[in-house]
């Protein structure tokens, strides 16, 4: 069985999608790659574009922070999408090329909060947990607010990972 088709234009496209689909491209520039999943189901997609900008713009995350974060989480749950489409993000935001270079050999090679937050997504995307000196460490780097961020955005990009693996698009 093929990959679920991509939706990469608003042509044939009933009103709730026609209108989905302008408000994703109105807010993101463009229909990326897991909204041409999602809009065969129009209220999801416009829920999980929601989400994704709240994840994006309300967060207390540093925006440095929530695109190592999002880096780490494409490497864990080896989506390539996730990772491509957020390394530039993630260098404009100020991540350490050092970070980033070592996320893509898997090394241990970071700086005291990137360890705390790359250790986090590590643990809970592989056991889907996380030990209680990895959470207390995030929960003293980030407070309350920004540690439900940060599984927030773990979050987020795992499912986003998860459609576009099993629709065959990562």
């Amino acid at each position: 069985m093929g990959p679920i088709p991509l939706i990469t234009g608003s042509d044939g496209l009933d009103a709730d999608a026609r209108s989905t689909y302008e408000r994703i491209v109105e807010s993101r520039g463009e229909l990326t790659r897991p909204f041409q999943v999602l809009l065969h189901s129009p209220a999801i997609a416009a829920q999980v574009a929601e989400l994704g900008h709240v994840i994006r713009f309300g967060s207390h995350l540093s925006d440095a922070d929530r695109e190592l974060v999002t880096l780490a989480t494409g490497r864990s749950i080896g989506c390539a999408f996730v990772w491509e489409s957020h390394l530039a993000s993630a260098i404009s935001a100020g991540v350490r090329q050092e970070a980033i270079t070592a996320l893509e050999g898997g090394s241990r090679r970071h700086g005291q909060r990137e360890a705390i937050l790359v250790a986090f997504v590590d643990e809970l995307c592989s056991t889907n947990a996380v030990s209680e000196a990895t959470f207390a460490a995030a929960l003293d780097l980030l407070g309350v607010p920004g540690t439900v961020d940060l599984v927030s955005t773990v979050g987020y990009y795992t499912m986003l990972g998860r459609i576009m693996g099993a629709c065959g698009t990562c």
